[in-house]
């Protein structure tokens, strides 16, 4: 189960991008992060591009609201995600 706390703003949680897939899918749960797959190389950015832009997509919310506070150029990031509760993040996306 990912671990999700939350702040003044919205939620923070940690995810593990696989670029370069066939296609951008939440592929699951893994120990205390949550698996993303996402189309985009790791060159120049394009991957945390795309992979703001996909978060954004599946959890219902605006691009500008999805940053990654952590992790920049890892494949395990930190993200927020402001104006959510974990509640919100656990109807949408299954969390185990």
């Amino acid at each position: 189960m990912i671990s999700i706390k939350e702040t003044a703003d919205g939620v923070i949680f940690t995810i593990q991008v696989l670029p370069r897939s066939s296609k951008c899918e939440v592929v699951g749960v893994q120990g205390d992060y949550l698996k993303i797959k996402i189309i985009a190389p790791p060159v120049d950015g394009r991957a945390n591009e795309e992979c703001l832009r996909f978060l954004a997509d599946v959890l219902g919310v605006k691009k500008a609201q999805v940053s990654i506070v952590g992790g920049l150029k890892a494949r395990k990031k930190t993200v927020a995600i402001r104006g959510l509760k974990k509640e919100d993040v656990g109807a949408i996306i299954p969390l185990s």
